[in-house]
């Protein structure tokens, strides 16, 4: 068994990927609920005016629900919410406020479990080995777009440890139904036809684990108006490794994308995420973290080759305890400052607490 492991000391960061853990508020008779929730309180310092102030501040917050129906059978549900804690009172704008999570399903013994509703694309089984850093991280787990984030319309088909066959082996299988948004390019960026995704995963005893995922999607005919991007599919091909243990947490990803990665006018013809996360937990609570993350697109319209996200991420948090933590985390951006795309390439510092509940 894994010693030590990293992702149990992080869990006040974990709660919404693993919502089992929040608190109980109701157990009788085979029902449990429990309440999960978390507030981020957090600034951040740049010159670029998008990424300076109070810009992510949040509470989420939801419900986590099962019933054990039989024996064999359980039933079960999440629901979570998020709502900036940046937004003027009477704002009319969203502004953040969103629908996280939402689905419900059944269990059966070692069959599995399949759930239908807002939740994980697969492609995200591989990005979460490195979606660990205190603040920044995560850019290219685009949500709503291509089951590379949460998406909605996702019937879900889980099973741990292969039927009982194989402790350790985890298999998934997904499908996700048309979602045809109209609007501005943004709802239609997040558009998708039908499609599927796949994914396998691998523990070992030692701390090591590996999984990889693949998804393809059908795209939609004003997907392929836009002015970058072309072709029916949208796919994704993606692999991890990480080791977690004896305190230590080593992790990295990489995802090879056709039409599925957001840019300025479209969609990246291709591109290539590579995600690399190095941690170590001390006994007293402090955890340094050190991370580098690069999605670079390929043969985009008028372009050519360009990076879209190129950082290194120098940081650390400290746990007070299970509920309370405090984090800082420093952004190195190492785009162009003449990169192609004008996107921005500033630095930027950001500080802030977690209570988590």
């Amino acid at each position: 068994m894994m010693r030590r492991s990293f992702a149990m000391a992080a869990m006040p960061l974990l709660a919404f990927l693993c919502p089992a853990h929040g608190a109980e508020i109701y157990n009788k008779d085979g029902n449990r609920l429990e309440l999960i929730g978390r507030i981020k309180v957090s600034h951040s310092i740049s010159d670029d005016a998008n990424n300076d102030g109070d810009v992510s501040s949040n509470l989420q917050g939801g419900f986590s629900g099962m019933t054990q129906i039989s024996s064999q059978l359980t039933g079960y549900g999440t629901w979570s919410y998020q709502y900036s804690l940046h937004n003027a009172e009477g704002s009319d704008a969203q502004n953040g406020n969103a629908t996280r999570l939402g689905y419900a399903g059944v269990k059966y013994g070692e069959l599995g479990s399949i759930d239908y509703g807002r939740n994980f694309g697969l492609v995200y089984d591989v990005m979460s080995y490195t979606d660990m850093l205190p603040y920044f991280g995560s850019d290219s787990d685009y949500n709503d777009v291509f089951l590379i984030g949460r998406s909605t319309g996702l019937l879900t088909w889980r099973n741990n440890d292969f039927f009982g066959l194989l402790k350790g082996l985890n298999v998934a299988a997904q499908y996700e139904g048309k979602n045809d948004r109209t609007g501005d390019s943004g709802a239609v960026t997040r558009s998708n036809g039908d499609g599927y995704a796949l994914s396998m995963s691998y523990s070992f005893d030692s701390g090591v684990s590996v999984v990889g995922s693949l998804a393809s999607l059908d795209r939609t005919e004003a997907q392929n108006s836009l002015s970058r991007g072309k072709g029916d599919k949208a796919q994704h091909y993606a692999a991890g490794l990480k080791y977690d243990a004896n305190s230590i947490y080593l992790a990295a990803v990489y995802d090879v994308s056709q039409n599925a990665i957001p840019v300025s006018g479209g969609f990246a013809n291709q591109a290539k995420n590579l995600e690399i996360v190095a941690q170590y937990q001390f006994t007293n609570g402090f955890r340094p973290s050190l991370a580098y993350v690069s999605s670079r697109g390929e043969d985009i319209e008028g372009i050519g080759d360009t990076d879209i996200i190129n950082y290194i991420a120098a940081g650390a948090s400290y746990y007070f305890n299970k509920n309370m933590v405090a984090f800082g985390e420093y952004k190195v951006n190492l785009l162009r400052k003449d990169n192609p795309l004008g996107l921005a390439t500033d630095d930027v510092l950001a500080l802030g607490l977690v209570y988590q509940f």
